[in-house]
C-alpha cells in the first residue's frame, strides 16, 4: 500500500515537472535566435527528458508491476487508453525537436553555430505536447473518480 501511494505521488509530481519543463523549453525555443539562448533551452530539455522518463517508469510500474490495481484494470479502462494515446502522440511529436536539439548540442560542442530557424516550429510542438499532458491528467483524474469502465483510486 505504501509503495503504491509513493509511486502514485512520484508519478503525479513528474507530471507537474514535465509540464513546467516543456513550457520552459517552448518559451526558450520561441525566443531562441542565437547560441546564447541555447543553454536555457538545453536545461529545460533535460528537465523534460528526465521527467518523461520518470513518468514512463512509474506509469509502467503502477500499471504492470503489481504495485497498483493491475494490468487487467488498466487495459479495460477507456480513460487509460486515452491517456496512453496522448502519451504516444507526445512521444511521436518529440522526435523532431529531440533530434534537432541533439544536433544543436553537438554543433555547440564542436564550436559550430547550429541552424536555429526551426526553433519556433519546435516551440509550437511543445505547446501541443503541454496540452496533451493536460489531457493525460484529466484522464488520470477521471480514472481516480471511477469515470469509465473501471472504478477505484488512480
Amino acid at each position: 500500500m505504501l509503495a503504491s501511494w509513493l509511486l502514485a505521488a512520484v508519478h503525479l509530481l513528474a507530471f507537474g515537472y514535465a509540464f513546467a519543463s516543456i513550457l520552459r523549453r517552448s518559451r526558450g525555443l520561441r525566443r531562441c535566435t542565437t547560441t546564447e539562448d541555447l543553454p536555457a533551452v538545453f536545461s529545460a530539455d533535460n528537465g523534460w527528458g528526465v521527467s518523461a522518463l520518470v513518468l514512463i517508469v512509474t506509469g509502467v510500474m503502477r500499471a504492470f508491476g503489481g504495485f497498483d490495481k493491475g494490468a487487467d484494470y488498466y487495459l479495460h479502462e477507456p480513460l487509460f487508453h486515452l491517456k496512453m494515446g496522448a502519451l504516444v502522440l507526445i512521444l511521436a511529436l518529440e522526435v523532431a525537436p529531440m533530434m534537432a536539439l541533439l544536433r544543436w548540442r553537438l554543433a555547440c560542442r564542436r564550436g559550430d553555430v547550429p541552424d536555429l530557424t526551426a526553433a519556433p516550429k519546435y516551440s509550437r510542438i511543445g505547446a501541443v505536447q503541454a496540452v496533451l499532458l493536460v489531457v493525460m491528467l484529466f484522464a488520470a483524474s477521471g480514472m481516480a473518480r471511477g469515470i469509465g469502465a473501471g472504478a477505484g483510486v488512480e
